[in-house]
């Protein structure tokens, strides 16, 4: 069957996944090249790290987007967490998070996550979340509260997050998320503006691009990064005009990784990006003045996030050495 099934149902009953997507052709899945197969999980490090993740009832991105990265990173303690529940407002149609109504939101939820840290004995953490659309503030709120418990619980963990466009929500919410003043404030353009009608039709390109360049206006300080997928049907063309606007905007950091198609009711991959273009991406990018560049098939957002924070201080520094 095409349309996950998500078995999460108060009432015990079986949902679709993503409803709003059961009406839609199915298109055919393509086969991956070499370079983007990896293996299955399942080491001793992957299940310790998805035994504290369990044994505190979180939810990860790593599972709800069937991240291809999920074995390695688990394998290191590397999770990065959802918070505010694990259904989303949002119909994406690259996205496999479950979309519909969501719970309440947890007041025991940043606790919970502080506490996890801590015991993972995190040195990076990256927190992300579901949209919240039926929120007044969108869960800024709530956001900075798990930004909070995380550095009372393990105050030498640096914190990255991954968030929502805030779209509609008063200034102020976003303002509060900023003011938590996490170390790497991510949020992902997806894709270029041409594609977001059918990609991400309920986001607002610039709308996400002036959230990335609020942060830097409200704290300088604070490294910015966002991220775009290709295989969407893109032109090169265009990628470059999103790094520009990335970088008009202060982003320090931008990741560009593969798309993959989660069922065949989602968005259909146009086509496999070699290894060799997303090189070229990465040298575009680097002239035209991010601090880091992370550019290949299976990059994702939080994919190695704690070495590349360490290389983007360092790039700082570099920096402003040279100035």
């Amino acid at each position: 069957m095409a349309v996950v099934i998500d078995t999460v149902n108060s009432l015990g009953a079986q949902r679709p996944r993503h409803p709003e997507k059961q009406n839609r052709p199915e298109t055919p899945l393509l086969r991956k090249p070499e370079w983007l197969r990896v293996r299955a999980p399942g080491s001793p490090g992957y299940n310790a790290t998805k035994d504290i993740v369990k044994g505190h009832g979180l939810v990860t991105v790593c599972e709800e987007a069937a991240c291809p990265n999920i074995g390695e990173c688990w394998s290191k303690s590397h999770a990065t967490m959802m918070i505010m529940g694990e259904i989303c407002t949002r119909a994406c149609a690259f996205c496999n998070v479950a979309t519909g109504k969501p719970n309440a939101l947890d007041p025991t939820e940043p606790a919970r996550v502080g506490d996890a840290v801590a015991k993972m004995g995190l040195k990076h953490v990256v927190i992300t979340s579901v949209d919240r659309d039926d929120l007044t503030d969108g869960g800024a709120a709530h956001f900075a509260a798990v930004v909070l418990a995380i550095r009372a619980a393990s105050p030498g963990t640096t914190v990255e997050i991954l968030t929502p466009d805030f779209l509609r929500k008063p200034i102020a919410a976003m303002h509060e998320v900023i003011d938590s003043r996490p170390d790497v404030f991510n949020h992902n353009l997806e894709t270029v503006p041409r594609l977001y009608l059918s990609i991400r039709p309920g986001a607002r390109y610039y709308n996400s691009l002036r959230l990335l360049e609020r942060v830097k206006e409200r704290d300088p300080t604070q490294f910015t990064k966002s991220g775009i997928m290709v295989g969407l049907g893109e032109a090169k063309e265009e990628v470059m005009q999103v790094m520009d606007d990335m970088r008009s905007a202060g982003v320090d950091f931008i990741t560009i990784g593969q798309y993959l198609q989660p069922t065949r009711k989602h968005a259909a991959i146009d086509r496999f990006v070699h290894p060799d273009e997303f090189k070229a991406y990465e040298e575009i990018a680097r002239a035209k003045g991010f601090l880091m560049v992370s550019a290949s098939p299976l990059t994702r957002s939080s994919h190695h996030a704690g070495e590349d924070f360490a290389r983007l201080q360092a790039a700082r520094r570099a920096k402003d050495a040279a100035a």
